[in-house]
């Protein structure tokens, strides 16, 4: 009998690596809690296997939602007509909550990681690609807004355009999903008018 070839391991390693992946995809989009041993048993692996390719599971869950995440002019073409900032934020606040809310036990479980391991866990950047494309036409038009209130504002929206603002509406408010979702698109529409009144 001879041994498998080197290239033959390769593919089995990686089909192996993308079921793990595909496992973790198709369970994020559950919303619930996702962990190591329901991924191994979806991929039809060991948790040992899972954890040999992955050393944790927030360094697996890093890779699934980098490869979910949409481009901004894909998320907001619903507002690709519009320069109205205030209504481009609106757009962007409710696109990104109803997308945290969908994947929230992915979403915790980075949060997590990032809270234990600051510093070393890069959550994904959906919200600030978000901002900046739904702040573009302002930033844009010459004299619409000085570029230092524009910068503060991206700050603002950048701490209630957020997941950490949904969990805490409905996790310590008591917020139905729905409710706490107009609570931040409210609350972000709001700074966007400002900063445009303001000029």
């Amino acid at each position: 009998m001879t041994a498998p070839s080197t290239a033959g391991r390769a593919n089995q390693k990686l089909r192996t690596r993308t079921a793990i992946l595909q496992a973790a995809a198709e369970l994020s989009r559950t919303g619930r809690e996702v962990s190591m041993p329901e991924i191994a048993a979806a991929a039809l692996v060991s948790e040992a296997t899972a954890y040999r390719y992955f050393p944790d599971l927030v360094t697996l869950l890093q890779e699934v939602m980098a490869g979910l995440l949409p481009d901004p002019a894909e998320a907001l073409a619903s507002v690709a007509h519009s320069s109205d900032p205030v209504e481009r934020v609106a757009a962007a606040t409710e696109f990104l909550l109803r997308h945290v809310q969908a994947r929230q036990g992915v979403v915790r479980a980075m949060i997590a990681g990032a809270v234990v391991r600051p510093g070393q866990v890069a959550r994904p950047g959906l919200r600030f690609g978000l901002i900046d494309y739904a702040l573009a036409p302002l930033a844009e038009t010459p004299g619409a807004v000085d570029p230092t209130a524009l910068a503060q504002l991206k700050r603002d929206l950048a701490v209630v355009v957020s997941a950490e603002a949904l969990f805490s509406l409905t996790d310590l408010c008591g917020l139905d999903p729905e409710e706490a979702i107009a609570s931040v698109v409210h609350t972000a529409t709001t700074l966007a008018r400002a900063a445009v009144q303001a000029g």
